[in-house]
């Protein structure tokens, strides 16, 4: 299984970036997913995670109502919808994979990773 994740960048506070993230190598049905971030200095941190059918999701607080994640199983692809960005949104993106089960905020239970991508805010 293979994960790669796209859609960084440079915007400013209170813009919008869509993060993009490919699945291949095996059942993207059977697998949910989840977007977690790292600061410099910082631990990684749990940002959204989707279940398998795309009907339930979670958030962290510090992105709720701002961030949307969601998922298209006929095209093996995740995003992350990110809206009214601000400067401690600034870290590393990454996505991944946890096959079966539902692992939802705990980062040891997903079993694939991208390589993550870039997402810079200014003030």
């Amino acid at each position: 299984v293979q994960l790669q994740a796209c859609g960084g960048g440079l915007v400013q506070a209170g813009g919008s970036l869509r993060l993009a993230c490919s699945f291949s190598g095996g059942p993207f049905s059977k697998y949910t997913v989840g977007w977690f971030r790292q600061a410099p200095g910082k631990e990684r941190e749990f940002v959204a995670a989707i279940d398998r059918s795309g009907v339930i999701s979670d958030y962290a607080d510090s992105v709720k109502g701002r961030f949307i994640i969601s998922r298209d199983n006929a095209k093996n692809a995740i995003s992350l919808q990110m809206n009214s960005l601000k400067p401690e949104d600034t870290a590393v993106y990454y996505c991944a994979a946890n096959y079966l089960g539902f692992a939802g905020r705990i980062a040891d239970r997903y079993d694939y990773w991208g390589q993550g991508t870039q997402v810079t805010v200014s003030s």
